[in-house]
């Protein structure tokens, strides 16, 4: 069977917007031989529509559309996705993907199996299906499932499910197994989907035609990376990651092709990249306003703002304190020269003054601490959003993984913004990125080549080497580094990603060979500082699990594993 996968990037809440999407690939696919189009998940409301669904309108809304694409039907078949009203008892919705079809009643199909983990709260609005059956498309058995139906016990992270709707589909005589999708990105996940998709065709000898969105919407970022595999288990077609794309495939296609992965900070700066413009196109944002402090953070961040956006649409500033050095100060303007990126200089060093002046009778005869060195994130703040309000830029925070997790980072400071773009990646990762950005970045293809030619006709990299190899450092006090206060990045990184990501006790990381002190330092730290990450900007997903939406702890709580 000829079936055609539009792989669309529609936006929560825009049901025109989507009915257009939808609606002109379904055309081009048609016109293309494809006798069954596949959306994404949802493809109508776009992915998580969360409380949008208890909107008195929306869903009736929703499946106004839904008529208005079965009136457009032609030759080809099209399965979309949408939210179905539950006429009976239970929650009020269903996840739903329709069978349009010219001049026959429009057939739906529910989700079974709804994910209530990590970053999905499926459970809250909608009830499974009550039973799974195939649908005749042209003379084949279509076995229709959504998302998470056909992910496997082993690919869980528990055993979630009683019911296994494949194999219900299959013993009724399914001989296609079609699947609506969004996934969202995670770093390894798309070779993950393939392998899952891939055992589970071998399993039942019947083909698997998996259609996943694309796009960013909030903090999930999709990659797309749509597949078809034969009864094998073997890939016969891979549509684009990080971009919209339309393919149809033949599933009875002999040849096979080798599944294609990014290496990470590859994969990593698209899902990033794609994330920020996504943001900033459905929030009708149209410029970025960025802090440079001359470090590898709000560099990296740089570089991912101008991909996403144009170098045009960025604004670098330095604010210098008295503690700033001249090299950080040399090294935010040469991020900025070489992005192309507008760049101003804004001392807060008189501001400083200013404010401690005012504070002097009350905290006389007091040591200077962290509160003198907070007012500088603070000041700094306050400058990028003045600039922000006044000009309409969006504030791009530069935290990374690492500082948001053990609170090395000031609220109402250098937290403040409006998208934290890089507080899902580690501060290792993070310079694994900045040097994959001065050696490969040209070659993908990036908005800027990664080297640029300086006035004598030699070359230099696109984030200054100084910026990589000095000491990280916050510069809010006299020689002051990051290591004074944390343990080295490699081993911070790994503890927090046991604990954060694998959910391991203190006791349980010890066992993986780190320093008691260490560990409870980090634990306590992470459990501290989750009122700051309560107050954070929303940051974009790309880890197993990231601050924020996936992971839901107390403020106010007492236990100590």
């Amino acid at each position: 069977m000829k079936i055609g996968f539009a792989q669309i990037n529609p936006t929560v809440g825009d049901l025109s917007g989507n009915f257009e999407k939808v609606i002109r690939a379904y055309e081009r696919l048609a016109a293309a031989g494809a006798e069954l189009v596949l959306t994404p998940e949802l493809a109508i409301t776009g992915y998580p529509p969360q409380d949008l669904v208890f909107k008195s309108r929306f869903v009736p809304e929703n499946l106004e559309v839904l008529e208005k694409l079965h009136s457009r039907m032609g030759n080809a078949a099209l399965l979309v996705g949408f939210v179905d009203r539950n006429e009976g008892r239970g929650k009020p919705f269903h996840n739903a993907a329709a069978l349009l079809e010219r001049g026959k009643p429009i057939r739906k199909a529910h989700k079974s199996l709804l994910p209530t983990y990590d970053v999905f709260d499926e459970d809250r609005y909608f009830e499974p299906a009550c039973r799974v059956e195939p649908f005749e498309v042209h003379g084949k058995k279509i076995g229709v499932t959504i998302c998470e139906d056909i992910w496997t016990e082993h690919y869980l992270p528990r055993p979630f499910y009683d019911v296994e709707p494949v194999r219900g589909l299959i013993e009724q005589g399914a001989e296609i197994i079609v699947n609506l999708s969004a996934s969202p990105f995670g770093l390894h996940k798309p070779a993950i989907r393939y392998e899952m998709v891939g055992a589970l065709a071998r399993t039942y000898q019947k083909p698997i035609c998996y259609c996943n969105v694309v796009g960013g919407n909030d903090q999930l970022v999709f990659d797309g990376n749509s597949i078809a595999v034969n009864p094998a288990g073997k890939l016969i077609a891979q549509l684009a990651a990080f971009r919209e794309d339309e393919k149809v495939v033949d599933t009875e296609l002999s040849s096979t092709i080798e599944f294609h992965e990014a290496k990470t900070p590859e994969l990593l700066f698209a899902a990033l990249s794609l994330g920020v413009r996504d943001y900033f196109r459905k929030c009708n944002f149209h410029s970025a306003v960025i802090g440079l402090s001359g470090g590898v953070d709000s560099a990296v961040t740089a570089v991912i703002a101008v991909n996403a956006l144009g170098a045009e649409n960025v604004t670098g500033v330095s604010m210098p304190s008295p503690y700033s050095s001249q090299g950080s100060i040399k090294d935010a303007r040469s991020v900025a020269h070489n992005l192309g990126i507008k760049f101003l200089e804004i001392p807060i060093t008189d501001a400083f003054r200013t404010f401690k002046a005012q504070l002097k009778e009350i905290f006389k005869d007091l040591p200077e601490n962290e509160t003198e060195e907070n007012m500088q994130p603070r000041l700094r703040a306050m400058t990028l959003m003045a600039l922000s309000n006044k000009f309409g830029h969006l504030l791009l925070t530069t935290g990374n993984k690492s500082e948001l997790a053990v609170g090395y980072c000031t609220i109402y400071g250098d937290m403040a913004g409006g998208l934290a773009v890089i507080s899902d990646v580690p501060k290792t990762m993070v310079y694994e990125l900045a040097r994959w950005i001065n050696s490969d970045y040209s070659v993908r293809g990036g908005h800027q080549s990664a080297i640029r030619t300086d006035s004598s006709g030699g070359e230099r990299e696109l984030i200054p080497r100084s910026t990589i190899e000095k000491p990280p450092s916050a510069e809010l006090k006299p020689n002051q580094t990051d290591q004074d206060t944390l343990p080295p990045y490699d081993v911070l990184d790994e503890i927090l990603r046991l604990y954060v990501e694998e959910n391991l006790s203190a006791r349980d990381i010890v066992t993986h060979g780190f320093d008691e002190k260490t560990v409870r330092w980090v634990q306590r730290r992470v459990d501290l500082n989750e009122y700051k990450r309560e107050q954070a900007a929303p940051g974009l997903k790309v880890t197993s699990r990231a601050f924020g939406m996936g992971r839901r702890m107390p403020i106010a709580q007492k236990y100590i594993d």
